[in-house]
């Protein structure tokens, strides 16, 4: 591996835009942060390919860029798809910024590159079979297995969170209707705002996430409920994912992995609801916290491609 090597990740966000430069150890060189100019998808790319330019400026070294954002590139149309940043949705992304660096340009969900990031040097390293799990705005997951993202032939893959949620009770059943047109998705149920609305359904307060962790450890016993609650929803999600990938490491991330309280027990419970007789993979909070988005995407050139 060339010492001279140098990977930049940039993760492509509805409200920031961030790049990162690392060296051929992973050891960070350089770091910048930008506002999303979320509504003119001309301004995105020149944003990105600004903030690259910015950066090999600054370290004196040109590098392979790969760039994490919501959504997929679709095999069909080679335009993105799926995406919550809705102004890049049909758009040619990784050719118009490949154009605007003047060179290859890597583009993945961003749900793959946390779980690369985890799986190359952070929780789930040394892991055969990583899953990494996104708990947040969004619900979403990616599959890496010996180091390389599984993107699916539909490159969906991971997206666990528009699956329904296995074993409704009469209670949660049909469930709450999702953007993707159906009713009682994952995601409407382990999202930030799913959480919220199961203690507004029992408080009749409506509170955050953050708000409601904090309540149940001052012993608020609403909030603690919704967090069993949600616990529970969680396991026989993860239960599904075990029973159809079996990761030997399950990370999680985004804003409601930092909510401690959820660790407790939760693999126990995944593995009453697994279909196996033991259960000892791994459950694990993410080792590189909000920087593994950007840290994946730089993850998305090999040593032995840019070196």
């Amino acid at each position: 591996m060339t010492r001279d090597l140098i990977r930049i990740g940039v993760d492509l966000g509805g409200t920031k835009i961030e790049a990162i430069a690392l060296d051929a150890d992973g050891k960070t060189l350089a770091r910048r942060r930008i506002a999303t100019p979320a509504h003119d998808y001309a301004a995105i790319v020149k944003a990105v390919a600004g903030l690259v330019g910015d950066m090999e400026s600054d370290i004196g070294r040109r590098g392979a860029v790969g760039v994490g954002a919501p959504g997929a590139i679709s095999t069909r149309s080679g335009l993105v798809k799926n995406s919550n940043t809705a102004v890049i949705n049909g758009r040619p992304l990784d050719v118009d910024l490949s154009q605007a660096l003047g060179r290859p340009v890597r583009v993945a969900n961003d749900a793959n590159c946390f779980a690369l990031s985890e799986a190359i040097d952070g929780a789930g390293r040394g892991a055969g079979v990583v899953f990494g799990v996104i708990l947040g705005t969004g619900v979403g997951g990616g599959v890496i297995v010996n180091g390389r993202i599984v993107e699916g032939r539909n490159r969906v893959a991971g997206e666990w969170g528009h699956a329904p949620l296995p074993w409704m009770t009469p209670q949660e059943y049909p469930g709450e209707p999702c953007f993707c047109g159906h009713k009682g998705c994952i995601e409407t149920f382990l999202s930030g705002a799913g959480l919220s609305r199961d203690y507004e359904r029992r408080s009749s307060q409506r509170r955050g996430a953050t708000e409601i962790a904090a309540l149940a450890a001052a012993g608020d016993a609403v909030a603690r409920k919704s967090l069993e609650r949600y616990q529970d929803r969680l396991a026989r999600a993860l239960a599904m994912v075990v029973d159809l990938v079996d990761p030997d490491v399950m990370v999680l991330g985004g804003g409601l992995s930092n909510i401690s309280r959820l660790y407790a027990g939760l693999a126990a419970r995944v593995g009453e609801n697994a279909f196996t007789d033991a259960f000892d993979t791994k459950i694990l909070p993410n080792a590189h916290g909000d920087s593994s988005g950007v840290r994946g995407a730089a993850w998305l050139w090999s040593a032995a491609e840019t070196g």
